[in-house]
């Protein structure tokens, strides 16, 4: 491994490539140090489904990032628009206020320029049929601000970036764990990196931590997010144990941001600790809108139709986590059983199935079944069923009466077969981390001064996502600040 380089990276996901990637295009040397092995490669990117929110204006900006758009698909597909200003309503909205000025206005500003950037290296856009669009009186309509993922999801896009990397010659090293900033006390110099059972000191000219959050450490996650949070399933990588926060905390960096917060989801209950590439985010259950969530005491817990799910399952997780036993089961019914994502369908889920209510209840482990009987139904007599359906947006078909209200698209569970999927807390990412200036996403110390040589870009970002997280911006924020990073670095 050749002892001197210009650029540093640390971590090979979304945020490390696009950092590899902008520090090359502008003539540095670039060394890319991926602490998992090579078939595990690509952190929690991998294990995403590609959706990626961006502001966009109409129809013209979704075609500049997917020429391949045919008039076929755009005659039947309202995209609408989802501009700056929604961006930022969003942000604001679900963080309670509090993400900072800087951060969001770098990422919300520069959120379609990336895309545009992206794309000019290679990397391809599709429509999010079915999961972001559903198709009603034959025409589809986009709903809470997310109209594209990337080709072939999270594994895709990936994949597409190792290959751009590999192509404009950045050198990538797996199973390659750094464990030490070289840091004179003034400036960092480089990294100790544990490669082939050796320790070995590779200088540079400057390091960009890419290596995600502490989500995948049960110490930290229980030290910093509270009792309990060391049970929970990890979504993604099991390499994301905080150790680019750790590094630079130990030479004086500024901790920042919600650290006592992170995106948790609906997970199925007896999915493993850790992500698994084979099923990738399958194990999500996100369609609760559609139906409703009981605990094991036989209540519902949630309005499980507040807002569209993009704006609330990255909260749901930690409610769920709250409950009983620390589980919940959703429930369904024939009327909806078609919207259902794709996760439902596959193989390895915690999944109960009846013709009749009676019959459903019976089989749903570890609820108390008289109450749930009772409080399904109380639902389905508080249901407005003279308000229409339509899942494509805010229908306002809600409840009346009921302790915990359903907002937005309220049906009774009244019509079989039904179907019910126990979940659990899945963590996806964490909040916490470390303090950045927000033009050139140079780590700022204790005494908010610049640490020359060091960077950050992606989970390990303070300051951006409080309390709760708008679905397809983790991408977002890793390629808009992984990019800013690189150039900087150089």
């Amino acid at each position: 491994m050749n002892p001197q380089w210009d650029v540093i990276v640390v971590g090979a996901g979304n945020a490390a490539m696009c950092a590899a990637m902008a520090a090359r295009e502008k003539g540095a040397s670039v060394l890319m140090l991926e602490r998992a092995p090579k078939h595990e490669r690509g952190g929690n990117s991998r294990f995403t489904a590609g959706a990626i929110r961006f502001a966009f204006d109409g129809l013209e900006d979704i075609r500049a990032l997917c020429p391949e758009l045919t008039q076929e698909q755009i005659a039947v597909t309202e995209f609408g628009t989802y501009t700056t200003d929604q961006f930022y309503d969003d942000m604001f909205r679900v963080t309670r206020y509090r993400t900072d000025a800087g951060l969001c206005e770098r990422l919300v500003e520069q959120s379609f320029e990336t895309m545009k950037w992206l794309h000019s290296k290679g990397v391809r856009f599709i429509p999010s049929y079915g999961r972001q669009a559903f198709k009603i009186d034959g025409r589809f309509k986009f709903w809470g601000g997310l109209a594209l993922e990337t080709w072939g999801g999270g594994p895709g896009l990936v994949d597409k970036e190792i290959s751009i990397a590999n192509h404009q010659g950045i050198e990538i090293f797996y199973s390659a764990r750094v464990v030490e900033l070289l840091f004179d006390g003034y400036a960092v110099k480089g990294v100790r990196v544990r490669h082939n059972d050796c320790l070995q000191d590779i200088t540079s000219r400057s390091v960009v931590l890419a290596c995600g959050g502490f989500e995948a450490n049960a110490e930290w996650r229980t030290r910093y997010l509270g009792p309990g949070w060391d049970v929970v399933k990890t979504r993604g990588s099991r390499f994301n144990t905080g150790d680019g926060i750790r590094m630079a905390l130990e030479i004086g960096a500024s901790p920042f941001g919600n650290w006592s917060g992170c995106h948790a989801v609906a997970w199925d209950y007896n999915a493993p600790e850790f992500g698994d590439l084979n099923v990738g985010d399958g194990f999500q259950k996100h369609s609760y809108p559609f139906g409703i969530m009981v605990n094991a005491d036989g209540r519902r817990f949630v309005d499980e139709g507040a807002d569209f799910r993009n704006f609330t399952y990255a909260e749901y997780g930690g409610l769920i986590r709250e409950q009983p036993n620390q589980f919940a089961w959703q429930l369904f019914d024939h009327k909806v059983n078609h919207l259902l994502r794709d996760e439902y369908r596959i193989k390895q889920v915690t999944k109960v199935t009846a013709n009749t209510l009676e019959q459903l209840v019976a089989n749903l482990e570890g609820v108390d079944k008289a109450t749930l009987i009772r409080e399904l139904s109380g639902y389905n007599a508080a249901v407005r069923t003279d308000i229409p359906f339509n899942p494509n947006v805010k229908d306002g078909r809600c409840t009346e009466g009921l302790t915990v209200p359903k907002s937005n698209w309220a049906n009774t569970i009244d019509e079989g077969p039904f179907e019910a999927y126990q979940v659990g807390c899945g963590i996806t990412f964490t909040f916490g981390g470390l303090r950045i200036d927000s033009h050139s996403a140079q780590v700022l110390d204790v005494d908010l001064q610049p640490i020359p040589g060091l960077y950050a870009a992606g989970e390990l970002v303070g300051g951006i996502f409080y309390f709760n997280y708008p679905g397809g911006t983790g991408l977002m924020s890793g390629a808009v600040f992984g990019r800013l990073a690189g150039s900087s670095a150089v």
